[in-house]
């Protein structure tokens, strides 16, 4: 029987990996512009570039394949951050520092950001996927009963609602519920509607999908915070002690770094569920 050729990589892999060695070089001399613009940019190159490395492991790629949904990944990807930029508007956990001035450019570099967060993480998940990370982990399949999807909607309920009802002094020690209320409240919601859920998987004694992500939100997390530290544009926190001992990785207090991996959890709910409300195809992973 023949084999399949590998599939090659394709070329604009090499436009992102130029952009974001470029981009580390201007930041390196200081480059005003691209300092500035630093976040957007070397996360485009990394898409860019992952995206072509998991054609080359799997045969298919967001970017390659289904290029119509990739931008509309992009549009929810920066809708589903205004989300949390709403509640960080209550429990002040970070702000912005060195974003341009005009409003215009301020919003644009806002939304090319935030449009970067879901097709980071989901592109890291399928390079993942293609290095066959995970791939032998299987759980006795178990079906989830209605009182624990039940539970499970109450608390990210609960997580989502009273953290930003809380004292003031209180609220800014409460965001661990928020990077966990989506997962407990869309997963059941998902399950339900049948589209892609890691409730589901686990159901099926498929835990790959949550390995792969809580992975991938770690790599990200590692990733985003390194970036940030360098970028004249970025963001800083104001986490309080005691969650803020004194130990970093770059400017996140260590513990922060905790809140990654859940996070990418987080997006793929909110990502499969506003999907289905459009009216689309989930993308399966």
């Amino acid at each position: 029987m023949k084999e399949k050729p590998t599939p090659r990589f394709p070329w604009y892999g090499w436009v992102g990996l130029f952009i974001v060695a470029g981009a580390e070089l201007c930041l390196a001399l200081r480059q005003p512009l691209v300092s500035q613009w630093f976040t957007p940019i070397v996360w485009t190159g990394y898409i860019l570039f992952a995206d072509a490395l998991a054609f080359r492991l799997r045969g298919h790629s967001l970017i390659r394949s289904r290029p119509r949904e990739a931008l509309m990944m992009a549009w929810i990807s920066a809708g589903c951050w205004a989300i949390f930029e709403a509640y960080n508007m209550s429990l002040w956990n970070w702000y912005y520092v060195g974003v341009p001035e005009e409003v215009g450019l301020r919003t644009l570099a806002y939304v090319w950001a935030f449009a970067t967060i879901f097709p980071g993480i989901f592109e890291t998940m399928d390079v993942l996927d293609g290095l066959g990370l995970f791939r032998r982990a299987r759980v006795t399949p178990r079906k989830m009963s209605p009182l624990v999807s039940g539970l499970s909607f109450l608390v990210g309920v609960a997580f989502l609602t009273i953290p930003p009802l809380l004292p003031e002094a209180v609220r800014p020690f409460t965001f661990a519920f928020i990077w966990l209320g989506f997962i407990f409240f869309l997963e059941p919601v998902n399950r339900a509607l049948g589209v892609p859920s890691c409730y589901r998987a686990w159901e099926e004694g498929n835990p790959r999908p949550t390995l792969l992500l809580l992975t991938a939100g770690g790599i990200c997390g590692l990733l985003w915070e390194f970036w940030n530290y360098w970028a004249t544009g970025g963001w800083r926190y104001t986490i309080p002690w005691p969650l803020d001992f004194g130990v970093y990785y770059f400017r996140m207090p260590i513990l922060g770094m905790l809140g990654f991996p859940p996070f990418a959890m987080e997006c793929y709910a909110m990502y499969h569920f506003v999907r289905r409300m459009l009216g689309g195809e989930s993308l399966g992973f």
